[in-house]
This record gives structure tokens, C-alpha cells and sequence, in this order.
């Protein structure tokens, strides 16, 4: 684990592995990067992946700046350049981390080869029955009383960033994959769980010509399912590889055509307690 400077701040990151293109990791909300512990072993085996803290989350400094989607985009880039890793990028986002993903992929096409979701938050996600206003009572109250400052400035930045993730084109020739969850809503119905469903289903026809694979898992894949999203990224930077080799040799490939399948894969185990990807990366520490 690194704690390096980027943009003025400090942020905590893990670097390893070797090759292009890069896979860039981004958590959830209130996640940290031990989220990705079960999928980094095999991503570093196959190429150089980044996996990072943002502002106010580990050992990241916190940001004066707001906490919305364009702002985390920024950062993430400044990262990126302070560590030397040139684009394209395979981005790899979980939850409110696909979301920025979303972002960064409609802002700046031209650096990023491939985009994996991983039941990535919709651009409308709290729009109708998400609605934080309209959550009921239980949901509001847990979640104001288990989640930092910085998650609640996300949260409230989100239908912002959702907008302006809206707003923009998609490079359909981008290799897109999309990880849904099955059993995310659980098993009692509710207006806010059929909404979720719903937007959830939708996220593939934001990408025309998108893999959607349906996982058999809770809303936390890269815990549950690693080896799904493992063979996303693979996939994804196989597809990335091969446009880079077409486009060497003079030609242009064709986007893949969209398909939906799903996922019998038995589940994987969370990591221990205070178990960090500081076990695949170099443990150096680093200021300035």
C-alpha cells in the first residue's frame, strides 16, 4: 500500500503488475479497496492495475472540493498522471464507483479502452422511488448512522453527477460489460426494490452493443462472485489488446455484439477483518 501525492493531496493506492492497458479499480460507496481483494490477484497477473482510496476514505486526505462525479473524475486522473500510467484504461467500477466510471468513460473516450460495471449505480438512481427522501424510515436512520461525512456528501452529490453522466454521448464503439446482481433487492418487494431492479436491468441499454452477464450474488460481486468480475476484466482487456493490435496494423474492429447470460459460478468468501490488498502490492510508504 502507497499513500503518494496527487493534485496537492495525499492518497492511498495500491500499484502492481505489469503490461497494458491499465486496469483502474473504483469502490462504492463508503467502500475502501479491500473491496477488490479477491478480484487483484489474478487482475495483477494479467496486467498493471491501480486500485485507490478517494479523498476522505483510508488514509486518503480529505478534499475541500465537492463530492460530486466530476470532481472524483479529476482526481483520479491527477493520480493516474502522477503515476506515469498512460491511457488507455480498462475502468473497473462497483456501485456508486461505476457511476463515476460512467462519467469518466463519456467525458474522456479517447482514455479509456474498455468500461466494466459492476452493478454499477444508474445515472437516475435516486430519481422516483429511489429517492432518498422516499426511503423508508429504517433505511434512512441505518444509513445516516453507519456511513462517513464524506459518504453522505457523495450521496448528496449523486443525482448531480447521474445528470451530468446523462447528458453526455457514448463511444459505442467502446467495449462495455455490465455485471448485474440477482438477489441484490432481497426477497421482499418494495417500491424502492423495484425500482432498483428495474434501473438495474436498464444500465446494458445505456450501451448499445454492452455485455450484461446476471450474477447469481448480492449487490457486493466483488466480494461474492470475484471470479465473474474477473473474467469481465479479462475480457475487457482482451477486447482492449486486440483494438490496439488492429488498430497497429491499419484496420478497425468492429464492436463485439451485445448478449446476456448469466452466472452459476459457486460464491467466493469476503476477506477477513483488517485484510488489505497490501499483501499483493508493494508496502512502501511515501509522502510529500
Amino acid at each position: 500500500m502507497v499513500t503518494d501525492t496527487a493534485g496537492w493531496r495525499k492518497v492511498e493506492h495500491a500499484l502492481a503488475g505489469q503490461g497494458a492497458p491499465v486496469v483502474v479499480f473504483e469502490n462504492g460507496l463508503g467502500a475502501r479497496l479491500d473491496w477488490w481483494s479477491k478480484v487483484w490477484p489474478d487482475t495483477v497477473r494479467e496486467t498493471t492495475a491501480l486500485a485507490y482510496n478517494r479523498a476522505g476514505y483510508g488514509h486518503s486526505e480529505a478534499s475541500p472540493d465537492p463530492r460530486d462525479g466530476a470532481h472524483v473524475v479529476e482526481e483520479l486522473r491527477a493520480l493516474l498522471k502522477a503515476r506515469n500510467l498512460p491511457p488507455p484504461y480498462v475502468l473497473v467500477g462497483h456501485s456508486l464507483g461505476g457511476l463515476y466510471m460512467q462519467l469518466f468513460a463519456r467525458q474522456y473516450p479517447s482514455e479509456v479502452a474498455a468500461l466494466v460495471l459492476v452493478d454499477s449505480t444508474h445515472p437516475d438512481q435516486v430519481r422516483g422511488a429511489g429517492n432518498p427522501d422516499l426511503w423508508p424510515t429504517w433505511l434512512k436512520v441505518a444509513f445516516r448512522l453507519s456511513t462517513s461525512d464524506v459518504a453522505k456528501q457523495e450521496l448528496a452529490a449523486l443525482d448531480a453527477t447521474g445528470q451530468l453522466v446523462a447528458s453526455l454521448p457514448v463511444d459505442s464503439a467502446m467495449p462495455v460489460f455490465v455485471l448485474s446482481a440477482l438477489r441484490a433487492a432481497g426477497a421482499s418487494p418494495s417500491a424502492l426494490a423495484d425500482d432498483a431492479n428495474r434501473k438495474r436491468a436498464e444500465i446494458a441499454h445505456l450501451y448499445p452493443g454492452s455485455t450484461q452477464v446476471w450474477v447469481d450474488s448480492g449487490h457486493g460481486i466483488p466480494l461474492e462472485k470475484p471470479e465473474v468480475v474477473v473474467q469481465a476484466i479479462r475480457d475487457a482487456v482482451q477486447a482492449a489488446r486486440a483494438s490496439r493490435a488492429a488498430a497497429r496494423d491499419g484496420g478497425r474492429l468492429a464492436p463485439a455484439p451485445g448478449r446476456v447470460r448469466g452466472s452459476t459460478a459457486e460464491p467466493g468468501c469476503a476477506p477477513a477483518v483488517g485484510e488489505r490488498l497490501g499483501a499483493c502490492t508493494q508496502a512502501a510508504q511515501s509522502g510529500g
